[in-house]
């Protein structure tokens, strides 16, 4: 379990996703799933910046899609980012991304999320 964070980090990782949503399942009423969580969402990210890194145009819309909704849902469950990932994920999205309305959405709403008041964000 300790291994799959990494492995989703890397571009085309669709089965290790789907490991990874059967191990959220598993820990549903745990104690370890916000801890989970929080892995998934920083793999989620640093493997975006490795898909915008990798393609410079967008050869996979669709993996980029699915990795997008799945950020957005993870940034809504757990509502906190390590600010590295972020930086990363906002710098190399928009250098390869600014014209792709699918990432402008999410980041639009990710600002909104993580620059609210009580966020740790915006302190």
């Amino acid at each position: 379990m300790e291994c799959l964070p990494a492995a989703l980090e890397r571009a085309g990782s669709e089965q290790s996703w789907a490991v990874a949503d059967a191990i959220s399942t598993v820990l549903k009423d745990s104690e370890e799933l916000h801890s989970w969580r929080r892995q998934l969402l920083s793999a989620c990210m640093k493997g975006l910046v490795a898909i915008y890194s990798s393609s410079k145009d967008e050869s996979k819309p669709e993996v980029e899609r699915s990795m997008l909704l799945r950020l957005e849902e993870l940034l809504g469950v757990v509502g906190a980012v390590d600010p590295d990932d972020w930086c990363s994920l906002v710098k190399t999205g928009l250098k390869y991304r600014y014209r792709d309305g699918t990432f402008l959405k999410l980041l639009n709403a990710a600002i909104q999320l993580l620059y609210k008041e009580e966020s740790s964000l915006s302190q």
